[in-house]
């Protein structure tokens, strides 16, 4: 195996970015001390299921796992696509799964139509709610839109999970360059409550305290009560608030809470609403959960400058970017947004595209 071919990292942490940058870049990618000093050392079992997803996608994917479960070595196939379906172990949600997916799935040979089972919301990932409804319009930036689509056929909570979603995605030949900086003013929020295996008033009990704190802020707000019944309720009770605050211009802030014992419905909706104020006021054309998926893309554009508006980057932002250079070689050139203004800490992150084609693409 060349060397210049081949990428090593150690540790558990950031597994899934870097396991979808080989996917994307063709290089092998070996990981190793993987959690080597725990009294439970090697892969745990959502990563091990997250590698066996990822050879279900790809063609010719050779995955090899040691003994010990403390290195892996990826050799990366081709994305392939078409229907999959998977199941996810309940030690963490479907969003922990379908984030790295949806950074590939534009670029694969057929058009995805992947159905994974298992836990929808919990504290850990992104909720399914969030990905359909603020990380798909992010994709919508790049062109990526036609018959893209989540569907959430049935919901699960922790800890017995059983939920259900189908993510569809269209393949593109290419992305394109994202110019992006006025993140303008808010003009609406929307939220989506929901309760299961509970009583149905949780959701109007979330929406009222809710709307206690952000009706102070602006009349354009619809949160939506969502009821799912019998079969379609999944396993356990629970309940969770999501909410996504829209600017002028198209910029997105989300942020969601979900139901943990002995906290009220009320405790819940505070946490969410107070955590999406946060985000807004911590500014920028794209929120903090999405930083990665926006960066990935801008890198992939036409060869073309990218520009896009974004806040402080988040720690895992800031070794995505250092994995970005290692994996494909482009470097960002991060200014201060607004120079003049000492106490804006928005930043412009701005690079040239690399101009990616997808030739896994089957010729129609």
């Amino acid at each position: 195996m060349e060397s210049r071919s081949s990428v090593n990292f150690s540790g558990h942490q950031y597994l899934r970015q870097r396991l979808v940058l080989s996917i994307l870049s063709g290089k092998h990618v070996r990981i190793d001390k993987i959690r080597s000093e725990d009294k439970d050392p090697g892969l745990r079992d959502y990563e091990v299921s997250l590698l066996r997803l990822l050879e279900k996608v790809t063609n010719g994917s050779v995955i090899e796992i040691s003994v010990t479960g403390t290195a892996v070595l990826l050799k990366p196939g081709v994305v392939s696509g078409g229907p999959i379906t998977h199941d996810c172990p309940l030690s963490r949600s479907i969003g922990y799964f379908l984030e790295p997916l949806i950074m590939i799935a534009p670029f694969s040979k057929k058009p995805f139509q992947l159905t994974l089972r298992g836990i929808t919301t919990d504290d850990n990932d992104l909720s399914v709610d969030l990905i359909r409804t603020v990380t798909l319009p992010h994709l919508q930036l790049f062109g990526i839109s036609d018959g893209l689509e989540l569907r959430i056929k049935r919901r699960g909570a922790p800890p017995e999970g059983g939920g259900e979603v189908q993510f569809l995605c269209p393949i593109v030949k290419e992305v394109k360059t994202l110019n992006f900086v006025d993140p303008g003013k808010i003009k609406r929020i929307r939220g989506i409550a929901h309760a299961v295996r509970v009583n149905p008033q949780f959701s109007n009990r979330m929406i009222d305290a809710s709307r206690s704190v952000l009706n102070r802020f602006i009349p354009d707000i619809y949160l939506y009560s969502d009821v799912y019944k019998g079969d379609e309720s999944g396993k356990s009770p629970g309940y969770a608030l999501s909410l996504l605050a829209e600017s002028t211009t198209s910029a997105i802030h989300c942020s969601e809470a979900a139901s943990t014992p002995g906290e009220t419905p009320e405790d819940i909706a505070l946490l969410a609403t107070r955590a999406l104020l946060s985000e807004i006021r911590h500014g920028g054309c794209v929120d903090r959960k999405h930083q990665s998926l926006v960066l990935l893309m801008m890198v992939l554009g036409s060869e073309d400058i990218g520009q896009c508006r974004m806040g402080e980057p988040s720690v895992r932002t800031i070794q995505f970017l250092r994995d970005i250079k290692i994996f494909f070689g482009s470097v960002f050139n991060i200014t201060p947004a607004d120079p003049t203004d000492s106490s804006n800490t928005e930043l412009l992150y701005s690079c040239l595209g690399t101009g990616y084609v997808n030739v896994n693409r089957s010729l129609a």
